[in-house]
């Protein structure tokens, strides 16, 4: 698919209304028909691997089930996403020294404990690296959960092409406003010696060259800006709305010990979660910058 062919750009209606019917022909209602139980994520079988690619295709995203317990190995993510193709991680900000992130809250607090992933804080809906510039769009994410919280901790999952599709169904105007190179910008972070991460201004949804569709959302209300023209604000008001309503396409998954997610970075959220003296919640997140090979 070139991006001069995408159904996802508006002039592109033919394209659009076709691709528009194969994605919501027989689209998956409940999570539990996204998850794909395998023996070994670090070597899966074809069929395993068939069936992740399958849910990935339809949905972006799978879940899978093992039968690792609570294995610590990072191994795991990453032989898992070589497997479909994901290579490049994102060395970001308190990744571990081998870009893959241990996600659990931050003990003494320091410096990851003023950032919410560290925290047991609910986290709001957001697609990962929304404040990275286009040269780093994370366009794949994997979670591996090696230990759950006691309680809490669920992530809630939309398919960010089903949110397109039902911005651009209720007016083609909301996804105009989100497309402009202008629409949301996240201000420059700052520490002790000046400006650690750059202002970074960009859309929320955009095409990338292999036509497939990009978002960057997030629904903090702090650190960003919003373009204040009154088409960006209504189609950012219609976007919350969705998040926040009872969708159908809206998948409740907690991980537990041995699961882990694989998308093209959809959206998610977190709920809050309690740990304990002897079970602390332990996830490792890994970004890429490529997409699920074949999705």
């Amino acid at each position: 698919m070139t991006s001069t062919r995408s159904p996802f750009h508006l002039d592109a209606d033919a394209a659009y209304q076709a691709w528009r019917e194969a994605k919501l022909s027989n689209y998956p209602r409940r999570a539990e028909d996204m998850v794909v139980e395998v023996g070994d994520p670090r070597a899966l079988t074809p069929a395993e691997h068939d069936a992740i690619l399958i849910r990935c295709r339809k949905t972006n995203l799978a879940i899978y089930a093992s039968h690792c317990g609570a294995t610590p190995g990072k191994d795991i993510p990453r032989m898992l996403g070589l497997q479909f193709g994901l290579k490049q991680l994102d060395h970001n900000l308190l990744a571990d020294e081998d870009a893959i992130t241990s996600l659990t809250v931050a003990a003494g607090g320091g410096q990851r404990g003023d950032f919410i992933p560290y925290t047991d804080r609910p986290i709001r809906w957001h697609t990962d690296g929304y404040y990275n510039p286009p040269e780093r769009r994370i366009l794949g994410l994997m979670l591996h959960c090696v230990t759950p919280a006691v309680s809490g901790g669920e992530n809630t999952l939309l398919d960010h092409e089903i949110a397109y599709l039902l911005m651009r169904d209720a007016s083609p105007e909301h996804i105009r406003a989100l497309m402009a190179p202008d629409a949301m910008t996240i201000p420059a972070r700052m520490d002790e010696n000046g400006v650690a991460r750059p202002a970074e201004t960009g859309p929320v949804f955009s095409v990338l060259d292999s036509g497939q569709l990009h978002m960057r959302y997030t629904a903090r209300t702090r650190s960003i800006e919003w373009n204040p023209s009154p088409a960006t604000l209504a189609a950012v008001a219609f976007l919350e709305q969705l998040l926040a309503s009872d969708l159908s396409y809206i998948f409740r998954a907690r991980l537990e010990s041995g699961m882990g997610l694989v998308c093209n970075n959809v959206l998610h959220d977190r709920s809050g979660f309690s740990d304990n003296e002897t079970q602390r919640r332990l996830l490792y997140r890994a970004r890429y910058y490529e997409r699920m090979a074949n999705t």
